[in-house]
């Protein structure tokens, strides 16, 4: 089996910052072994990014609730609501903001959007974290997953002459996001930002050119920019998120295995992944 690692892959800038954020944060520990650091939500999608935080001290919740007044908390990569950061600076906790740059754009367009009046469609998966941060940012605002939801949104939408601000999670499939749009136009006067970030563009991209007969894309689960990057594959496509996960793959007759991950991968992972699969066994 001939195996390719098609670039470019994993980490993407915003989870490098971010990252570097944590770990910066982390090393306070050591100067102050008294000090508890939190972590709102995982600050990626990526369980072993996780684990190795959890060692160096971080508690991640999913609520400020669970946070201590006037402890330091770490907003993970995907962003909040306004809300969110109200309630930390009542309290006096210490925010360390790790959301990532392209995230805080959408944030701000969905708010110019609101302000002007229009009604704002968020093209995104409704229980994502992003995409909660978002819809915090103007309030209210209509969810779009994906082509048939918009279709089913224009005919139950008796307002014709209804203005929409469409702005999109950054980790959906690009080509699904034009697709939402080109559906909503006919019925609606949009504006739209929507688009997913380069990273996430250029890595799905990578993925459709492969020339080969599987991919296997690296990465957790619950990570909306690897599910995509499955999605995208124009072959077979498999994902792991652990050496274990990767050692019990039935590649039965694969002959060109393209390898790949999420923006929230680990190199060491990918490169211990591919050693394992060309047999470089220790």
């Amino acid at each position: 089996m001939t195996i390719s690692v098609i670039e470019p892959h994993g980490f993407c800038a915003g989870v490098t910052a971010a990252l570097k954020k944590a770990l910066s944060l982390a090393a306070t520990l050591r100067d102050n072994p008294s000090t508890s650091l939190y972590c709102l939500h995982e600050l990626v999608h990526n369980e072993i990014v996780v684990d190795e935080l959890k060692k160096r001290g971080f508690t991640f919740v999913e609520s400020l609730t669970e946070v201590p007044d006037g402890a330091t908390v770490l907003f993970s990569a995907h962003g909040v609501a306004p809300q969110i950061r109200e309630t930390a600076k009542v309290r006096g906790i210490r925010v360390v903001d790790a959301t990532c740059p392209f995230v805080e754009r959408v944030h701000k367009a969905a708010r110019e959007f609101a302000e002007r009046g229009l009604h704002v469609v968020v093209i995104g998966h409704p229980g994502h974290i992003e995409v909660k941060g978002i819809v915090g940012e103007v309030g209210e605002a209509v969810v779009i997953s994906n082509v048939a939801a918009a279709k089913e949104f224009c005919a139950a939408t008796a307002d014709a002459a209804a203005r929409l601000g469409v702005v999109s999670q950054t980790t959906m499939n690009a080509d699904e996001v034009a697709e939402i749009v080109a559906a909503l136009k006919p019925s609606f006067k949009v504006e739209t930002t929507a688009e997913v970030c380069n990273a996430t563009k250029l890595r799905q991209d990578a993925v459709k050119a492969f020339g080969g007969d599987a991919v296997l894309v690296l990465g957790s689960a619950s990570s909306s920019n690897t599910a995509r990057l499955c999605e995208c594959a124009p072959c077979r496509a498999f994902r792991a998120g652990t050496m274990d996960e990767v050692k019990s793959l039935d590649l039965s007759g694969v002959t060109h295995l393209g390898v790949t991950s999420g923006a929230s991968t680990p190199e060491e992972f990918l490169k211990a992944a591919v050693a394992w699969l060309r047999g470089e066994r220790t």
